[in-house]
């Protein structure tokens, strides 16, 4: 009886200033829907990401060599075609491996030049890379084992330098070396510059890059496991592998993490905690009749924070409300193959959160009412 007369207190105060009451929720409202549409956006993100990356070449892993623009990284930090055989000897979940070298590239074809990015490819690439090869060839074993001074160049940069005529068996000159053309290709999901192939670019055997590098290195090492689930593990044995061969300062890997903040959260909680300490400055007459007829510090307390509580918790779940009607109203003007799945995990993050917010904050003004002395409390104006 004594806790049904506390929440019946509680929500006859809620109902006498009712505006005030919405509009302190409004904050718990929008940061619950915020919780439950990032992780819905996340998801919905994620699972896009998944299928264009298992496009361009699927369970892969890659180490690549950060430059520096102010100083140039000693040999030893440098990924090598050692470390690629390395990683195919000695990491048994390898199903295959490739490595690439590049650098900004002039071409010249009957005499006009052409800005391009020039990359040097390993066998393995285009088992991982799976380029769509539109014209030609690719790269056999002869020529990468003679060094064949041949070339494919990207799609764009064959209607650049050769308008409607077949570029195979055409000469292009970049340096010192001619290279014949034997194939055009594209990737098969366009990374718009995001990766090293580029708009204009041209793939050549990776030991034709020394002539012009000086040196037998590589800007990215590929791995490709066999399934999903091995991708971790490949991850960290690739890792480790890396570190043992080059010295502890030299950096391969870079992990990006998301991390939300829960802003509009924290100022509803700052909010819930300012109105209930008006309340209670404004029902202090109230609460000294109460202690007066012998209400205990606990039900004066309880009563603020059931007060707390039904402000964030309905809130929450008015939020929590948006929060899965606007994905489902999405929903219906995407794609049929592009599907917007909602959390139940963020469902219930989203209410549990926002109702500890309401009762961590609303805890310093019940806090406040349950010790005020009665006899204060009723001379109070």
């Amino acid at each position: 009886m004594q806790l049904k007369e506390t929440l019946t207190v509680a929500v006859d105060a809620l109902r006498a200033n009712k505006m005030r009451a919405v509009l302190t929720s409004i904050g718990v409202i929008i940061g619950s829907a915020s919780i439950v549409l990032v992780v819905t956006v996340a998801l919905t993100s994620r699972k896009y990401v998944i299928s264009q990356i298992e496009a361009v070449g699927s369970n892969l892993v890659w180490a690549e060599m950060i430059k520096t623009p102010d100083k140039e990284q000693p040999l030893s930090h440098r990924l090598t075609l050692a470390d690629m055989t390395a990683l195919k000897e000695t990491i048994p979940g390898v199903v295959a491996a490739a490595g690439i070298a590049d650098m900004p590239m002039t071409v010249v074809v009957e005499g006009r030049a052409r800005p391009v990015s020039l990359i040097g490819v390993t066998d393995g690439y285009q088992q991982i890379r799976r380029l769509v090869i539109l014209r030609g060839r690719y790269f056999d074993e002869g020529d990468m084992e003679t060094h064949g001074k041949v070339c494919l160049i990207t799609q764009d940069l064959a209607l650049r330098v050769f308008g409607a005529d077949n570029p195979i068996g055409r000469s292009i000159r970049m340096g010192e070396l001619t290279f014949t053309v034997i194939g055009v290709f594209r990737e098969r999901v366009a990374t718009f510059g995001l990766t090293e192939l580029q708009k204009e670019s041209v793939l050549i055997p990776h030991p034709l890059m020394k002539y012009y590098t000086g040196q037998d290195v590589l800007n990215v090492l590929y791995a490709q496991a066999s399934s999903p689930e091995d991708v971790g593990t490949l991850a960290r044995q690739m890792t480790r592998l890396l570190k043992s061969q080059h010295p502890p300062e030299a950096e391969a890997l870079t992990i990006v993490l998301l991390v939300i903040a829960c802003i509009a959260l924290l100022i509803s909680g700052i909010g819930i905690m300012n109105i209930m300490l008006v309340t209670v400055r404004e029902r202090t007459r109230e609460i000294g009749i109460r202690k007066a007829i012998g209400a205990p510090r606990t039900d004066i307390m309880g009563q603020f924070l059931i007060e707390a509580f039904l402000i964030s918790g309905g809130g929450a779940v008015i939020g929590v409300l948006i929060g899965i009607a606007i994905p489902v109203g999405v929903q219906q003007v995407l794609p049929g193959n592009l599907r917007v799945p909602i959390s139940p995990a963020s469902v219930i993050v989203a209410f549990m959160v926002s109702c500890v917010t309401g009762l961590f904050f609303g805890w310093l003004p019940a806090n406040q009412a349950a010790k005020l002395d009665p006899v204060e409390s009723l001379r109070y104006e």
